[in-house]
């Protein structure tokens, strides 16, 4: 598993005649030249009376000796946050969580961080319970390398509380040797050749039920109470033929898949590259259904202490070099675009790392469900690890 795989800005008068903006967007820009164009027009130009003070110099905010950041296990590469703070004297406390579920958990106990990863999906829940601080992109310019693609999008419109981090998909990891034809399909899991020699995580429902969905010719994200009945029922047939994977270290399909026990598995990047140490045989594979996304981003909870340092934080972590020094050594996708040229060659060209247009073709992303949507997922899963007990 992973290792852990989208404005104007203000503008101020100054003066009775001077106008100054910090960093405007193009639309501010053109209603500054409007403004400009009338009162030249109307003879408003000529200052009258004494020229206002300049504004005082903002004192700068006192920044901690400390920050507490919160993700997967061996994400973040220490050389980072040792640059980090070597240039700003703020100690990075590098905390571990299990699964977003249970970083979820502590955010809602009231455990005070200052900068978590989470995965895209949870945010808006996260938001509508208040968890989450909003995001002063004025403190973040370093926001500008984020790829258009990752802006914007619809699990936080505008990225109030989110900034991109990295990306990734699932698939089918496969043992290409220990089968009589290459893998190309969700729908292979069910191939009952393969039997016994299947795998899929039960930590993760919503992609088992969302690879399901695939299969079948739906969206990975549907409600239709129909559709997940009918997943349902294709995730029975499965059941008896599949091994379930653990979310315990290590949380790899890879040991299962070089000694032959799996031939086929759902999962992700990491597996792969993993796996390859020991087979090379081990192989990936986007089905052809479409591949699931994932996107993991940073966000500021709310009871951060420290979110001037926070905002801080990340405006480093998204230098172009320094996002390029992650993908490199954690060797997952990144959504700085910026970066990418300072990506390792042999990373940037891995089509398990970065996907070919091609290979994403009917891929989707998973987003987040209405709250109607989750009870029914979590009906459909809670009978289908009951059936057969």
């Amino acid at each position: 598993m992973r290792s852990a795989i989208g404005k104007p800005r203000k503008t101020a008068m100054k003066g009775q005649c001077s106008m100054h903006t910090r960093t405007r967007s193009r639309r501010s820009l053109l209603g500054s030249a409007i403004l400009l164009l009338i009162l030249t027009l109307s003879g408003a130009t000529a200052c009258t009376g004494p020229a206002a003070a300049p504004p005082p110099t903002p004192t700068p905010l006192p920044l901690p000796d400390k920050l507490t950041f919160y993700d997967w296990a061996e994400d973040m590469p220490q050389p980072v946050l040792d640059a980090f703070e070597a240039e700003y004297g703020i100690k990075v406390n590098y905390q571990v969580y299990e699964s977003q579920e249970q970083a979820i958990d502590r955010l809602k106990g009231g455990q005070r961080y200052d900068v978590v990863v989470m995965e895209s999906r949870f945010i808006p829940m996260l938001a509508n319970d208040r968890l989450l601080a909003s995001i002063d992109r004025r403190n973040i310019p370093n926001y500008k390398n984020i790829s258009a693609s990752f802006r914007n999008l619809l699990y936080d419109p505008g990225n109030k509380y989110s900034i991109p981090y990295n990306w990734g998909t699932t698939g089918l990891v496969v043992r290409s040797d220990l089968l009589p034809q290459v893998a190309t399909r969700w729908a292979d899991l069910w191939d009952p050749r393969y039997a016994g020699k299947v795998g899929i995580w039960r930590g993760q429902p919503r992609e088992v039920i969302a690879l399901t969905l695939k299969s079948l010719g739906h969206s990975a994200n549907s409600e239709s109470p129909m559709e997940l009945e009918a997943a349902l029922q294709q995730l029975l047939k499965l059941k008896p033929q599949a091994i379930f994977l653990e979310d315990v270290d290590p949380a790899t399909s890879a040991p299962a898949l070089a000694d032959g026990r799996l031939v086929m598995a759902m999962g992700y990047a990491s597996d792969v590259l993993l796996g390859r140490e020991q087979s090379k045989a081990i192989t990936y594979a986007l089905p052809q259904e479409g591949a699931l996304l994932w996107g993991d981003t940073f966000v500021i909870p709310a009871g951060s202490p420290n979110q001037h340092a926070a905002e801080l934080f990340l405006n480093f972590l998204l230098r172009p070099e320094i996002s390029a020094q992650i993908a490199n050594e954690n060797h997952y996708a990144t959504a700085n675009e910026a970066a990418r040229a300072l990506i390792e060659r042999d990373i940037l060209n891995d089509p398990v790392i970065f996907p070919t247009n091609e290979s994403m073709k009917n891929a989707e992303l998973i987003l987040p469900l209405s709250a109607k949507g989750q009870k029914l997922y979590d009906d459909i899963w809670a009978r289908f690890m009951a059936a057969g007990q």
